[in-house]
């Protein structure tokens, strides 16, 4: 087996059950949420990683390399979430290279949301690669050269190659279950060495995809978005394609008095990762903010 690159490829090639979770970079230039965020995940020793979104839902952040850096100045390990749809191959590569030099091994290869979705809607987006050509370009880097060729028709060099856990993202619960399964399959051929889910939410639905998929050759990771409210699980099951939460967590989280919510939310974000668990190598916390929950989730779900 080929030298870990990163902690966390470590400890997925150890065969341990892993969590990674997510924090989002700043709109603007305070840190301090960042760093207090960091610090949450510093004090749980069950994290692997934290992923750092690249201007999630085409919402304009600061950037996701910048994000990573301040969590490896915190101690952590970062995930670098990269999209295609904001730059073009040049730039992507640029970023790269950029993000290897600053120290970060791990990176989660993702075409993105469109830019309708977010808080610039008439913004061009570029989409010069999707995922899986982003993964070739990263194949592309680590053998020592880019995606170009000189003036003779050779392949560009480079003066020192980078070498990182890649990552890719699939839709598990889509309503087709076929171009999901393609898709990660082509994934893989690229080069992805692990998977992040989106969300899921019924393990039966998780369950069926992975029959579907067979053995794809690379752990996948659960994602699960932490709920707070009812009337946040509602809004996922109409405006996120592919994510599905079941009436009976939206009951129970509707049932709920607010003062009792973020309990009932870490129950049930523990009992789906103990359903999960058979079934994927580890899960993807996506806390969006509720960062403090995520001890007594690991601890109620019993890992």
């Amino acid at each position: 087996m080929p030298e870990s690159v990163s902690n966390f490829q470590k400890a997925i090639d150890s065969g341990e059950f892993v969590i990674t979770a997510e924090i989002g970079p700043p709109k603007g230039t305070n840190i301090g949420p960042v760093i207090h965020e960091a610090e949450e995940y510093l004090k749980n020793e069950k994290v692997s990683a934290v992923n750092v979104t690249d201007i999630q839902t085409a919402v304009m952040r600061a950037s996701s390399t910048v994000g990573c850096k301040l969590l490896i100045d915190s101690g952590i390990e970062p995930v670098l979430q990269m999209v295609t749809r904001d730059r073009n191959r040049l730039a992507l590569m640029s970023d790269l290279l950029s993000a290897y030099i600053l120290g970060v091994r791990n990176v989660l290869a993702l075409t993105g949301d469109h830019v309708t979705m977010g808080d610039h809607p008439g913004t061009k987006a570029v989409y010069d690669l999707d995922s899986v050509g982003l993964l070739q370009a990263i194949g592309k880097l680590e053998s020592g050269t880019d995606m170009g060729m000189d003036f003779k028709g050779r392949p560009n060099e480079l003066d020192g190659a980078p070498s990182f856990f890649k990552g890719c993202c699939v839709t598990p619960c889509a309503d087709c279950l076929e171009p999901q399964v393609i898709k990660l399959q082509k994934k893989v051929e690229a080069g992805a060495q692990f998977c992040q889910t989106q969300a899921v939410y019924d393990a039966g639905s998780f369950e069926n995809f992975i029959e579907s998929a067979g053995d794809p050759g690379i752990p996948i990771l659960a994602g699960i978005v932490v709920l707070k409210s009812a009337g946040m699980a509602k809004y996922m099951n109409g405006n996120v394609p592919g994510v599905q939460v079941p009436d009976s967590i939206i009951k129970d989280l509707s049932d709920t008095p607010k003062e009792d919510r973020q309990a009932k939310t870490v129950e049930i974000t523990a009992e789906l990762i103990k359903e999960l668990k058979p079934l994927c190598s580890g899960v993807h916390l996506m806390t969006l903010g509720w960062d403090h929950l995520v001890p007594p989730i690991v601890e109620q779900a019993g890992l």
